[in-house]
């Protein structure tokens, strides 16, 4: 097992050619290839400069670089507009679907003494290790799996394995691994590497995935005082440790730990990333730990037009609205299609301030009914934007010409808030 490459930083800052030079000599290292396959987050990612890391692989190995399949995980097939502008310079042609409900293989089963261990009792069934069909059958001999390593409310830190076995996995274990980080709650995870499903994700990748041609190119990227994104590390390699050296570093440079609470947080949803709540409520699980008790939190949504990016889970999400974790729990043991769809159930418990605070949502493309049925305060957003323009706000505290003090987000995904005295890292 091998670490390839390893650069970064909390002041690092790799251009283009510094990126092409490692990649390209890692792949000069791994000698001739015929088949090659690319797993790259799709546009809800974006800041994870994998467009430009797709590029180069693809500018490398031309023709013999044959499927590009996005890490969609849940989320609707990316348009070819969105992969044009995610992926300049990558052909089309090259594009693959993920279907997470019926093109997905079952390798092989975590045993549940070793899943119950894991989540300390909180699961205590085995775990099934699934695959899109074209990563575990494709032939390919090279597998190139890009992700970034940033704060994640299910697994603790983003990126790595997890690239695979929920970005391209199927329904049973993106539900029970969603389920499981909910029922062993987010604030014990977020921006840890050492998780229980860090942990579940390991054993299937050691047992089930190792005739897998498999390489990790991991980055941790921050922005800018510009606003654009910086790549503050890039981790390439074949097991865990590029992983690991990836989240220390994102804990360094992603995880901003404030010394006051603050009572008001303004989140952005950039148009180009966010069109749903099940994207968009990263504002919700990245702030909540920051957020007095009592504060309110509002979120600026232009393009959310609807809830779930699955049909069926954006119908629960309607039918049952976002609940404190002891409501969906009770919930999941009385209803059967919240039981039969663990995923959305523990996006409704993601999506809640378990009432400590408000969330006051101002979508482009939802009504205030639809806004209020699911459990949020509507306002409208042409109103907001004139209050707190993104345009005038910067990254932290502000205060308006009133004196209204609050802390601005441009971005939510790209890391973690925490209030010092909630902070245990």
């Amino acid at each position: 097992m091998t670490l390839y490459y390893a650069a970064g930083s909390t002041e690092t800052d790799l251009d283009e050619a510094a990126v092409r030079s490692a990649l390209r000599d890692v792949f000069r290292q791994l000698g001739p290839r015929k088949r090659v396959l690319v797993v790259p987050p799709d546009h809800t990612r974006s800041q994870s400069m994998a467009g430009l890391l797709c590029r180069i692989a693809f500018e490398y190995f031309g023709p013999r670089l044959v499927d590009v399949l996005p890490a969609l995980g849940t989320h609707l097939p990316m348009s070819a507009e969105q992969i044009e502008h995610t992926f300049p310079g990558v052909p089309l042609s090259l594009f693959r679907v993920h279907d997470w409900r019926n093109d997905v293989v079952t390798i092989g089963l975590v045993p549940a003494e070793f899943t119950a261990a894991a989540t300390e009792g909180v699961w205590n069934k085995p775990w099934p290790v699934q695959l899109n069909r074209l990563v575990w059958e494709g032939g390919h001999d090279l597998i190139i799996s890009i992700s970034q390593v940033v704060p994640h409310e299910v697994v603790g830190m983003a990126g790595y394995i997890k690239n695979l076995l929920v970005g391209v996995g199927g329904a049973e274990s993106i539900h029970q691994s969603h389920f499981i980080g909910a029922g062993y709650g987010m604030e014990r995870m977020m921006g840890r590497a050492e998780t229980p499903l860090t942990r579940i994700f390991e054993y299937a990748g050691e047992n089930f995935c190792r005739r897998l041609p498999l390489l990790y190119v991991l980055t941790v990227v921050t922005r800018r005082n510009d606003g654009s994104p910086a790549m503050r590390g890039l981790f390439i390699g074949d097991d865990h440790e590029c992983f690991r050296q990836a989240a220390k570093l994102s804990a360094q440079v992603n995880i901003t730990v404030l010394d006051e609470a603050p009572n008001k947080i303004i989140a952005y949803l950039s148009p180009l990333e966010f069109s749903s709540t099940w994207l968009g409520n990263k504002a919700i699980y990245r702030t909540r730990m920051a957020i007095a008790d009592g504060g309110e939190l509002v979120i600026l949504a232009p393009a959310v037009a609807r809830f779930g990016e699955d049909q069926e889970i954006d119908r629960l999400i309607r039918k049952y609205g976002y609940r404190p974790a002891a409501e969906i729990m009770r919930l999941v043991e009385e209803k059967e299609d919240l039981r039969g769809n663990l995923a959305a159930a523990a996006h409704l418990i993601h999506g809640s301030s378990e009432g400590r605070f408000t969330i006051t949502y101002c979508p482009g493309q939802l009504s205030q009914k639809e806004i209020e049925a699911v459990g949020y305060r509507y306002a409208d957003l042409s109103l907001m934007l004139k209050r707190y323009d993104p345009g005038s706000l910067y990254e932290g505290w502000n205060t308006l010409p009133d004196g209204e003090r609050l802390f601005y987000i441009s971005n939510p995904a790209l890391g973690l808030w925490v209030d010092r005295r909630r902070a245990s890292f």
